[in-house]
């Protein structure tokens, strides 16, 4: 009788563990259906086609933007998301405040070393290109996707670029978007854990016509500007050797052009 009894109990402890595996492996298999069809649908530029090389290993992925974290400088080295025409809408959200991102394993830079440091907390991924969804727009507010930038150049020449970009997504309908600061000649450090502040920042939009790609890049010094924006516009194989990153490995021969 005993026999039978643990006969039973093991029986019983098989079927629960192979049901636990089972639930286990169809949880895994809805969220990689789900990260699939949020970050690399057909019909959506946002997909691993268009990321850069990462010089650091470290590739964040929030749902609406990557970024590649680089430790050595506490902050990203670029950030790229998809811009859509229809994400152009002003939510009018409660501005959060800034947090440390928890995906970035090494830990970002805590928002604290940019006070009293003279530098913006500048955004990276916009937090007015992602008023289409507050969580889009909170997740914008992460230390990883941030950079110390000269305060009348942040309200300035990079916000005029800013609205440029959006225009853009208007007028081609979906955009992709890749940007950040040139880290490597970068002196200046701010704040207890050593923020770089970059000399130049950088941001590349690129667009998919009927026929072709196309893409325009531009190189602008941090500080406050007023000349026009075309003058800062560069090829993209400028940035490549100041920063040593492939932006579109993907992409071959894509030229970048004031004919945008």
């Amino acid at each position: 009788m005993k026999s039978y009894i643990v006969l039973g109990l093991i029986g019983f402890l098989f079927l629960s563990c192979k049901k636990e595996i089972k639930d286990k492996n169809e949880v895994m298999q809805n969220q990689e259906t789900s990260f699939i069809s949020n970050s690399n649908s057909r019909d959506s530029l946002y997909n691993f086609t268009y990321l850069p090389t990462s010089t650091t290993k470290q590739i964040v992925k929030h749902k609406y933007y990557t970024l590649s974290y680089n430790e050595k400088f506490e902050q990203a080295e670029w950030v790229a998301y998809e811009l859509k025409k229809e994400y152009l809408k002003n939510g009018n959200y409660k501005r959060p405040y800034f947090i440390e991102d928890p995906s970035v394993t090494t830990g970002s830079a805590d928002w604290r070393n940019y006070k009293k440091s003279g530098y913006d907390k500048g955004h990276l991924c916009p937090a007015g290109d992602m008023e289409f969804n507050e969580s889009a727009y909170n997740d914008t507010f992460y230390t990883s996707n941030i950079s110390p930038q000269d305060h009348d150049f942040n309200s300035g020449i990079w916000n005029r670029l800013e609205q440029k970009t959006r225009y853009w997504a208007g007028k081609y309908n979906d955009i992709y978007v890749v940007t950040g600061g040139i880290l490597k000649d970068s002196d200046k450090k701010i704040g207890t854990e050593k923020v770089s502040v970059p000399t130049y920042f950088y941001k590349i939009i690129l667009a998919k016509t009927d026929k072709e790609h196309k893409a325009i890049a531009f190189l602008i010094p941090n500080e406050d500007s007023d000349k026009s924006l075309y003058d800062f516009v560069v090829p993209i194989e400028t940035l490549e050797k100041m920063t040593g990153i492939d932006f579109f490995p993907n992409l071959k021969n894509l030229q970048s052009s004031k004919d945008f």
